[in-house]
C-alpha cells in the first residue's frame, strides 16, 4: 500500500524532474533554436531518459510551449507599475522598465526563443509559436492598462499606438543587445525608452485639468 509520504515523494520527484527538463530545454533552445532542439539533446543535457521527458510532455512542440509559458509567468511579474510611493509617474514607469530589462538580461531565453518562433513561417504552426503570440498579447494588454491608468485623458487609439511602440521598441532593443552583446546597457536603454513613451503620452493627453 502506498502511503502519503511515498505519494508526496513521488510528486516532488516528478516536479523536480519537470523543472530539470525545462531548464535543459531553455539552454538548448536558446543556443540552437527550435529546429536544433531535440528530445535526445534535452535528455543528454538533463540526465533523464527520453521516456521521462515523454511522461511529462507529449512531444518537442509541447515541451517548447511549456518553456515559454513558464518563463513568461516569471517575466510578467516584472511588468508591474510600482506604487505611488516610488515617486512621480515618470519615476514609476522608469523603474518598471529597468526591472523588465534586468529580467531579460538575467533570463533572455524566453524572448529570444519566442521571437525566433514568431518570425518563422511553417505549414503547421508550432504550438510554442502560438503560445508566445498569446502571451505577447497579454503583455500588450498589461502595458495598455498601465498607460491608460496613468493618462486617463488619452484616447483609446492613442493608448494603442503608444502600447505598440512600447512593445515593438522593447523587442528592437533586446535584439540590438543580442547582436552587439553584453556591452549594450539594456537597462539604460529601457529606461530611456520608458521616458520617451511617458513624454509622448503626456503631450497627447494635454495639460492637466485644474480644479477651481
Amino acid at each position: 500500500m502506498t502511503g502519503p509520504q511515498t505519494t508526496r515523494r513521488k510528486r516532488a520527484n516528478g516536479v523536480e524532474s519537470r523543472q530539470r527538463i525545462l531548464d535543459a530545454t531553455v539552454e538548448i533552445a536558446g543556443e540552437r533554436g527550435y529546429d536544433g532542439t531535440s528530445i535526445a539533446a534535452v535528455s543528454a543535457k538533463c540526465g533523464l531518459p527520453p521516456s521521462s521527458i515523454y511522461w511529462h510532455f507529449k512531444d518537442k512542440d509541447d515541451l517548447i510551449a511549456a518553456v515559454i509559458e513558464r518563463s513568461f509567468e516569471t517575466w510578467l511579474t516584472t511588468v508591474e507599475l510600482p506604487g505611488d510611493e516610488a515617486g512621480t509617474p515618470l519615476e514609476r514607469v522608469t523603474l518598471m522598465a529597468a526591472n523588465v530589462a534586468r529580467s531579460l538580461v538575467a533570463a533572455p531565453d524566453f524572448l529570444r526563443l519566442g521571437l525566433m518562433l514568431a518570425l518563422e513561417r511553417r505549414p503547421t504552426e508550432p504550438r510554442g509559436r502560438a503560445v508566445f503570440l498569446q502571451v505577447r498579447d497579454i503583455s500588450h494588454r498589461r502595458i495598455a492598462e498601465i498607460i491608460a491608468a496613468l493618462f486617463p485623458a488619452l484616447a483609446e487609439d492613442a493608448v494603442e499606438t503608444l502600447t505598440t511602440y512600447a512593445v515593438a521598441g522593447a523587442d528592437g532593443l533586446f535584439v540590438h543587445r543580442e547582436v552587439k552583446g553584453d556591452s549594450v546597457d539594456l537597462v539604460s536603454l529601457f529606461e530611456l525608452h520608458a521616458r520617451l513613451i511617458h513624454d509622448a503620452a503626456a503631450r497627447l493627453a494635454g495639460p492637466p485639468i485644474r480644479s477651481n
